[in-house]
């Protein structure tokens, strides 16, 4: 039976799980900051391309759940340190395909089914990846700081995102932009693909989890348990991220596309206003995560919902007629101060609904389901909104399901008081 995790251990097992995680999403966000770029080098050269570049990217969504499922089921029978090292694993797999595989011109269609197979690869990755990082670091967290802690899991997640960005500006600084067009938009999958190579490494030197190693061992882990065992806990986690990591696709991913072509932003001005923009949300995920600690987690939630149904429209609309940089900066940056009631808090309010024998599955195949359904295709549906006329029909689509995710928040217990993580 595991000892208490000294503090300095248990902070450095935080910080190492948390630059896997850095790595993971960069990994995973380096497509969407290059979708416009790749795209002409995997599809055959017709408008559509650019949509099926976004569609590749929700393809890669719906691999997620299955990668919860198999990887969730993995991290609570053969450990979450386990769990974490397999999904870099992946993640270093389909970064090098992306990097590696010959365009349309030279190989065909190959070049897509190799494309879509990455992505797929990914999909998998990152379905585990979730629910094992999020339990990894709630667990490892100890009672007191449990959210504050926690919340690093979206400050590596933005961080991963931030850093796909800064790559790409200086990119676009460094290199004429027919070269990055190219050739240049291979090397961030390459980079990413490197990293991968060095967290494996640490992955397999982190400590294992004191809940982990006192798990009831007689009761396993599995899709019918999950289901079975647990529905409520699994559909609440479902309904709460539903809205959530909508709003959070929305706010982030899809602001790029929307500034060059709604705006009229050039490449280069889009990509510095997201990151700036991101800076700040990313600074403040910890803060809100302290906060939890004091007041509870359902107050956050329960204001972001709030804020969301009655802001996003506004925000939207207001985008819509940006004329600087500064505009549009503090506008994302509202919408990512209401979205982080939710991201700073979701890992360990989904961590704290399950027993630890279950733990990375519950937190990690509802969540995946959800994720795949609305976060997965946000862009895609935003674009198809604009493609059909109606640009603004997707607003409305944003506010109706944080709005269902807003219900789910007022009718659920704050799991700060009633966490079934047992360990301080």
């Amino acid at each position: 039976m595991a000892s208490p995790s000294p503090a300095r251990h248990r902070l450095r097992s935080i910080l190492g799980g948390s630059a896997g995680n850095l790595v993971e999403w960069y990994d995973w966000y380096a497509y969407a900051v290059l979708a416009t770029y790749l795209a002409p080098h995997f599809f055959p050269d017709d408008a559509s391309k650019d949509l099926n570049a976004w569609a590749v990217f929700a393809v890669g969504f719906f691999m997620r759940p299955i990668g919860g499922w198999l990887m969730g089921v993995y991290g609570d029978r053969h450990g979450r340190k386990a769990g974490l090292t397999l999904s870099v694993t992946l993640m270093c797999i389909g970064s090098l395909m992306i990097a590696l595989t010959p365009d349309y011109a030279t190989i065909g269609s190959l070049a897509t089914v190799s494309l879509v197979v990455a992505r797929l690869i990914q999909g998998l990755s990152l379905g585990g990846e979730y629910g094992a990082s999020a339990t990894y670091l709630s667990e490892m967290a100890g009672k007191r700081h449990r959210g504050f802690f926690s919340s690093f899991q979206y400050v590596t997640l933005i961080s991963g995102q931030l850093t796909a960005l800064l790559v790409l500006l200086v990119l676009q600084a460094s290199m004429p932009e027919s070269d990055l067009k190219q050739w240049g938009w291979r090397i961030p999958f390459a980079v990413g693909g490197v990293l991968a190579v060095i967290v494996f490494w640490l992955r397999r030197r982190l400590a294992e989890t004191e809940s982990f190693e006192k798990r009831d061992t007689a009761r396993k882990s599995g899709f019918g348990a999950l289901f079975l065992e647990h529905p409520r806990e699994a559909v609440v986690v479902m309904l709460m991220t539903a809205g959530g990591t909508l709003a959070f696709y929305a706010y982030t991913i899809y602001p790029i596309a929307f500034l060059k072509k709604t705006a009229g932003f050039s490449d280069a001005m889009a990509t510095q206003v997201n990151a700036a923009a991101l800076f700040v949300f990313m600074a403040i995920q910890p803060l809100a995560g302290a906060l939890s600690d004091r007041i509870g987690r359902k107050p956050l939630m329960v204001g972001f919902g709030l804020l969301g149904v009655l802001l996003t429209w506004p925000i939207f609309t207001a985008l819509e007629n940006v004329e600087t940089a500064w505009q549009a900066f503090w506008l994302m940056t509202g919408a990512l101060v209401i979205v982080t009631g939710y991201t700073s808090i979701n890992a360990v309010v989904k961590a704290e609904l399950f027993p630890a024998h279950i733990r990375t599955l519950g937190v990690a195949l509802p969540y995946a389901l959800a994720n795949a359904i609305f976060g997965g295709t946000a862009p895609y549906v935003a674009l198809w909104f604009k493609d059909a006329g109606w640009e603004r029909g997707f607003y409305w689509y944003v506010t109706a399901m944080i709005g269902i995710s807003l219900i789910t928040y007022l009718r659920m217990r704050d799991t700060a008081k009633h966490s079934r993580i047992v360990e301080d």
